[in-house]
C-alpha cells in the first residue's frame, strides 16, 4: 500500500485537498510509522511531492505554534488524526477568530487567508497538511512594537 493516492494531474482546490487529507488520515496504517513527537518542536514528515500537491505528516506537542502566516499562492488543507490543534485568524479590531479542529475535522484555507495554528492541549497531535500547488513561498508575520503588522517572505523550507 502506497503512503498516499496516486498524483494529481492538475493543481487541486481547497475542497479537493480537504477530501483528500480526510482520507489519508483515516487511514493510520499508511502513516503511523513516520510518526515522531519532540517537545521542542513540531516535527514533519513529507508524504508526497510532485508538480501539484505537497502532503505532510505533522506531530504535535505543548506549546508548538506555527505563528501567524500564509501560503502565497497555494490553497492548503490539513485533517487531524490525533488529538487536538487550534487555528487562529486575524481580525481588526478585535481578538483572533479562533476554532478548535479535533480528531476526525479536516478544514481548508485559500492562499490569502492569513492564519496560525496551535497545539490544542490534551495530549500529542498529529495531522495530515496538503497544499496545492506545492509551497515555495508563505508570508510570515510580525507586530512591530508599535503595532504594526510586517510581512516577510520565506522559503517552505525555513
Amino acid at each position: 500500500m502506497s503512503i498516499v493516492p496516486a498524483a494529481a494531474s492538475r493543481d487541486l482546490t481547497g475542497a479537493e485537498l480537504r477530501a483528500l487529507v480526510a482520507e489519508i488520515a483515516a487511514e493510520p496504517g499508511r502513516w503511523r510509522h513516520l510518526v515522531h513527537h519532540d517537545p521542542a518542536t513540531r516535527t514533519y514528515e513529507q508524504l508526497r511531492r510532485d508538480e501539484h500537491v505537497a502532503i505532510w505528516l505533522i506531530c504535535w506537542m505543548d506549546d508548538h505554534d506555527t505563528g501567524f502566516h500564509d501560503h502565497d499562492i497555494s490553497c492548503g488543507a490539513l485533517a487531524v488524526a490525533q488529538g487536538e490543534i487550534v487555528e487562529e485568524r486575524l481580525a481588526l479590531d478585535a481578538p483572533p477568530v479562533r476554532r478548535r479542529i479535533g480528531a476526525g475535522q479536516a478544514v481548508d484555507f485559500a492562499p490569502s487567508d492569513i492564519h496560525r495554528v496551535v497545539h490544542g492541549g490534551g495530549g500529542p497531535a498529529i495531522t495530515i497538511n496538503a497544499y496545492s500547488p506545492p509551497l515555495w513561498r508563505m508570508g510570515a508575520y510580525e507586530t512591530t512594537p508599535t503595532g504594526e503588522l510586517r510581512r516577510h517572505s520565506i522559503s517552505y523550507a525555513e
